[in-house]
């Protein structure tokens, strides 16, 4: 059946009009221009070297070009598809790993990852709440993907700072009686925690503060508020648990010592 398409919005609308040469032109100028600003901030605040911004977002015009071309290719076939969500899901698990121990090991934060947004997508798709075709599964999988390597990423730097600065408190649990992991456990959860705070907040403000790209894109796409709203309730919920358990999952191998 086809959704019903929403008063005022024209199926198959864009938020960004890159129609002609010329379009191409303007986007490129205008994302050179935003990251070269944001180069400039962090610089004159020291924030971080500037080459990074430039670096990301030089890096996400190339990746999102190819991607442009070849994904059509890749919906075609289940197993391209299947190839790409593990090429997805591989990328993740590097970029969280090396950003939290580039020089120890980082392969270990793939657990966290696959863990936490596998099952989680694999059940969405058993619900039958998301289509399984390759134009559903891709998408929904990749928030799924991006949400579990951030909040990896987030809790990771969070307790392996907390038990490298509150060292003292760790020893004062050993003192006591305490195994090592429970002691690390015991100083280090509240920080773990705080990677959570930015999926709460979104999904505690959705539909007032922000509406998220789900959201937008089903309503775009042509189906009618009621039916983007319920896409984007089945995603924040779901990206509840994957936050979770990635998050809880980073805690235990920090505290294992097994991510260090």
């Amino acid at each position: 059946m086809t959704p019903a398409v929403a008063p005022g919005i024209v199926p198959s609308a864009t938020l960004v009009d890159v129609s002609g040469v010329a379009g191409y032109v303007r986007l490129l100028v205008v994302v050179a221009l935003l990251a070269g600003l944001a180069a400039v901030v962090s610089h004159v605040g020291r924030l971080q070297p500037a080459r990074k911004d430039l670096g990301a977002a030089l890096r996400a015009t190339v990746q999102l070009g190819v991607v442009g071309l070849l994904i059509t290719v890749v919906l075609r076939s289940w197993w391209l598809t299947a190839a790409f969500v593990a090429l997805m899901l591989t990328v993740a698990s590097i970029t969280a790993g090396r950003r939290l121990v580039p020089r120890g090991r980082w392969w270990v934060a793939a657990v966290p990852v696959w863990a936490a947004a596998v099952p989680v997508g694999l059940a969405l798709m058993a619900s039958g709440l998301i289509p399984l075709a390759e134009v559903s599964v891709v998408p929904v999988l990749g928030i799924l993907v991006g949400n579990a390597m951030t909040a990896t990423t987030l809790a990771g730097r969070r307790t392996l700072d907390a038990l490298s600065g509150r060292r003292g408190e760790v020893e004062a649990a050993l003192s006591i009686g305490l195994e090592t992991r429970d002691a690390r456990v015991l100083v280090a959860r509240d920080d773990a925690g705080l990677a959570l705070l930015p999926g709460l907040d979104q999904t505690r403000t959705v539909g007032i503060v922000t509406l998220p790209g789900a959201f937008v894109g089903v309503l775009l796409g042509g189906a009618s508020p009621l039916q983007a709203a319920a896409v984007q309730l089945v995603v924040l919920a779901a990206l509840l648990l994957v936050q979770s358990v990635a998050v809880l999952l980073t805690l235990e191998l920090c505290a294992r010592d097994v991510l260090r």
